[in-house]
């Protein structure tokens, strides 16, 4: 295998690895070793600016289907993310309420 489409495969593999961790730790995706849903939303915050890094950082590097790659992936990582905070938010809410009423 060329060394160019080594690194390109590598690439890829890292953002698609960190885009299933995002997934994960937003508690879309069950954790492979529990098989439990498990949400940490601050997490997967931090891992989504790590994708939104590595996008600037290899900003002119990537052929075409990278740029896309990492591009699309941080689009749907970041409207699930919008989606399972304001979830969290309503669960919040919808908590509060059963105590108040009791």
């Amino acid at each position: 295998m060329a060394e160019e489409a080594k690194l390109n495969m590598y690439f890829m593999s890292l953002v698609l690895s960190l885009s299933q961790a995002a997934m994960q730790q937003m508690g879309k995706i069950a954790n492979p070793f529990t098989g439990k849903i498990e949400r940490n939303l601050e997490q997967a915050k931090v891992t989504i600016d790590m994708l939104e890094m590595l996008k600037e950082k290899t900003k002119g590097n990537l052929v075409k289907e990278e740029e896309r790659l990492i591009s699309d992936t941080l689009a749907t990582l970041q409207l699930n993310y919008v989606d399972e905070t304001k979830k969290g938010e309503q669960e919040k809410e919808e908590k509060q309420e059963k105590q108040e009423k009791q």
